[in-house]
């Protein structure tokens, strides 16, 4: 019975979430208090209120039956793309970047609502698509579907939140048993092409010195050359692969076609990436090289994240916050000031209630009897779980500065409601998991 479906959710999934929300809350207060004791901001209030009114989403989302959303599918993500195109176009500039819709009173950010529409869409795509399901035409498409929003979401600019999508992509072809070969090459090229895109300005900035294979990745010529030369070989490859039928030479093609398209990205991306996130690719390598600018975030955070030790300095008793040493650290960095406040321990209760959430969305992927409730679900753990990995990675300082907030923890509304829907989905599927098509 519909009034049931209240009783049967699955409270193992809620109620990280809900811990979650409230130590956010918790941190984003600790994070607004000033060295005079008082707090400073009124954003742990607003924060409150986002959580009310994304709990209000989940709770009614799950009590609908999320098979709507096929139906709705392709117009719920048109106008979401439509978002993105008004906040390119029209968008509020903060930090250097557009990407803020005002409607009102009130700010939206049209990326985090693409994020689900681009999930429930892609899922509708792949299960009207699994007949072929290992076929390259259906992970051509997968990738152009995802393509629009996150190139959108990139020239906003906003590296990081585009990067999402790749992660969503990715964890949703998996599961809908896209061919593996496409999904290694994907990662592949996206490792390779991160490495050759940084390398010449680790060469400038820290090395110091020239090196000349790195110096021959910013001669047009020379790059021509190679990658000419690249694809002869791939040419000879294939016609002994048709002639021989011998699966090296496959594999010599494949390897080819990595190295050459991460060639021809890396150059792409050296030329588009703004002088702010280069210089946050390079402080990842060594902040030292610009200890006051551009690698003072890592600098503060990991000092925040040491001075914890095993058990914190105690809730508010934070100094990196208090001082204002943390940038931004009630949104990009809530990471650090609880680290500081609650040392090792908090950082794994973090960590565990996480882990809780993406198993039991993972145990959904499983159950499911619904393909498009599993693909929904594997979309929503690349989503979650890349959000959490690179968040809390640069706060560490193992993973770049891209500037994307810890779901359900880092302030803010668009992000906070959105990830609460997520769930609300999740939820709606759990209740009905066994019915194949709950329409």
């Amino acid at each position: 019975m519909p009034g049931r479906h209240i009783f049967n959710i699955d409270y193992l999934l809620l109620l990280p979430v809900l811990v979650l929300t409230t130590i956010g809350i918790m941190f984003i207060y600790s994070a607004g208090i000033s060295t005079s004791g008082e707090s400073a901001s009124g954003e742990y209030l607003r924060q409150i209120i986002w959580a009310s009114v994304g709990l209000a989403l989940a709770l009614a989302l799950s009590m609908a039956n999320y098979r709507v959303l096929y139906r709705i599918a392709l117009p719920l993500f048109l106008g979401t793309v439509a978002l993105l195109a008004a906040t390119v176009a029209f968008g509020r500039l903060v930090q250097g970047a557009e990407r803020w819709l005002r409607i009102g009173g009130i700010g939206l950010q049209g990326s985090e609502f693409a994020k689900l529409a681009t999930i429930v869409l892609l899922a509708r795509y792949l299960n009207d698509s699994k007949i072929n399901a290992k076929s390259f035409g259906r992970f051509a498409v997968a990738c152009l579907i995802v393509a629009v929003p996150m190139g959108l979401v990139f020239i906003q600019p906003d590296l990081g939140t585009a990067l999402v999508f790749i992660a969503i992509l990715l964890c949703m072809a998996f599961v809908a048993g896209i061919s593996k070969r496409y999904i290694a090459f994907s990662v592949a090229c996206i490792g390779l092409t991160g490495i050759l895109t940084v390398m010449p300005f680790w060469q400038l900035h820290i090395l110091q010195r020239p090196v000349p294979a790195i110096e021959a990745l910013g001669n047009v010529r020379l790059l021509a050359i190679v990658c000419f030369s690249l694809l002869v070989i791939a040419a000879i490859a294939i016609f002994g692969f048709l002639k021989y039928h011998k699966g090296y030479f496959f594999w010599i093609v494949y390897s080819v076609l990595v190295l050459v398209f991460s060639l021809g990205a890396s150059f792409v991306a050296r030329g588009v990436l703004r002088d702010y996130q280069i210089m946050r690719l390079v402080v990842f390598l060594n902040p030292q090289v610009d200890p006051s600018g551009a690698g003072w975030n890592i600098i503060q955070s990991t000092t925040a994240i040491g001075a914890g030790g095993f058990s914190g300095l105690g809730f508010l008793q934070g100094t990196q916050s208090t001082f204002r040493y943390l940038p931004v650290q009630s949104t990009d960095f809530i990471f650090s000031v609880l680290s500081e406040e609650t040392g090792f321990v908090g950082g794994m209760t973090v960590f565990a209630l996480f882990l809780a959430i993406l198993l039991r969305l993972a145990r959904l992927v499983r159950i499911a009897a619904d393909p498009f409730a599993s693909y929904i679900c594997a979309g929503l753990i690349g989503m979650y779980g890349f959000h959490f990995i690179i968040n809390v990675g640069m706060t560490m300082g193992i993973m770049p500065i891209t500037g994307i907030p810890l779901v359900f923890m880092s302030y803010g509304g668009s992000s906070l409601v959105t990830a609460m829907m997520g769930i609300g989905l999740a939820l709606s599927i759990y209740v009905r998991r066994y019915n194949l098509q709950a329409i």
